[in-house]
């Protein structure tokens, strides 16, 4: 049972650390499942980015973007965490649980953009349902890898979307998506994650690879 625990406890460490020090968008890396052909930080899901003019969006056109525009480029959550040696966590030792809790703290705490508020945007990811009514999903949250929340621990708060589609969407757990609505910064803690952004979507529909 004690190697269990320790196996459980430093996995969960590590992966956060990583989690932190790559704010979120490393996270693909390890993933549950492998990460789709070409996937990279601005691009989290694969296939064929947006070009160039797409990414800078059209007047009166919602403007698509990347998760890396979420996180403040001024911030350095792994700084408090630097040369830490996960091999000297002996089982047992509180010190595994203390740092995991801090550094959890860190993630939930993560900083938004202030700069995204109010926008008008289009962003790609994956589904963790938090509400359903008549087989359709009607809040959820949005990650930008497969797993996150549901099979590993949750991204850090600025690298998660609350979205509320009042239509519903007839979607699964993990499901793929394009998310079009307005942003803004807004906390919100649910039992799969504190998020630090939030969605009123106008329209949830399949991501079939590339800008659409």
């Amino acid at each position: 049972m004690r190697i269990a625990k320790k196996t459980s406890t430093l996995q969960a460490f590590t992966r956060l650390s990583m989690l932190l020090a790559g704010a979120g968008l490393a996270a693909v890396t390890w993933a549950a499942d492998p990460a789709p052909k070409d996937t990279t930080a601005s691009n989290p899901l694969g296939g064929k980015a947006a070009p160039a003019a797409a990414a800078k969006g059209t007047p009166g056109q919602p403007r698509q973007i990347t998760w890396e525009e979420l996180v403040p480029k001024d911030w350095d959550p792994a700084k408090e965490f630097k040369g830490m040696d996960l091999s000297a966590l002996n089982d047992g030792d509180p010190r595994a649980n203390e740092l995991l809790m801090k550094m959890q703290e860190v993630s939930n705490n993560a900083p938004t953009n202030p700069a995204m508020n109010g926008a008008e945007i289009k962003i790609p990811g994956f589904i963790v349902p938090l509400e359903e009514a008549k087989g359709e999903v009607t809040e959820f949250l949005l990650v930008p890898y497969f797993g996150a929340c549901i099979h590993t621990p949750p991204p850090p708060a600025n690298q998660i979307l609350h979205v509320v589609s009042p239509k519903g969407a007839k979607f699964r757990a993990m499901d793929t998506v394009w998310v079009t609505g307005k942003l803004q910064t807004m906390r919100n803690d649910s039992m799969m994650g504190v998020s630090g952004y939030h969605v009123n979507a106008t329209s949830v529909t399949k991501y079939a690879g590339g800008a659409k």
